[in-house]
């Protein structure tokens, strides 16, 4: 599994383990990613995504995932994120 937030687009970082003597060892900073069922109201189904915990918090905090692909900027989503953007923008103007 690829770690990388299906909805947000954070993957993994690069930088240093400095010890005390300043010698400086590369590391990686994973995300957080879990395997998580959202519900999608528009929708009516459960959809399935690898997403960080961090935006498992900012999801719940706008409401839901229709909410928040709603509510964030095309810019700042993934491909992936987009599509399903869409498709919850098509299901609810068919309302």
């Amino acid at each position: 599994m690829a770690r990388v937030c299906a909805l947000t687009g954070k993957k993994v970082q690069y930088g240093h383990n400095v010890s005390h003597s300043k010698r400086a060892t590369n590391r990686r900073f994973e995300p957080n990613i879990q395997r998580v069922r959202l519900a999608s109201e528009a929708l009516g189904e459960q959809i399935p995504l690898n997403i960080a915990t961090r935006t498992l918090r900012t999801v719940q905090k706008k409401g839901g995932l229709d909410g928040f692909l709603l509510g964030t900027d095309d810019a700042k989503l993934p491909p992936k994120a987009l599509r399903l953007k869409n498709k919850v923008r098509r299901k609810l103007s068919g309302r």
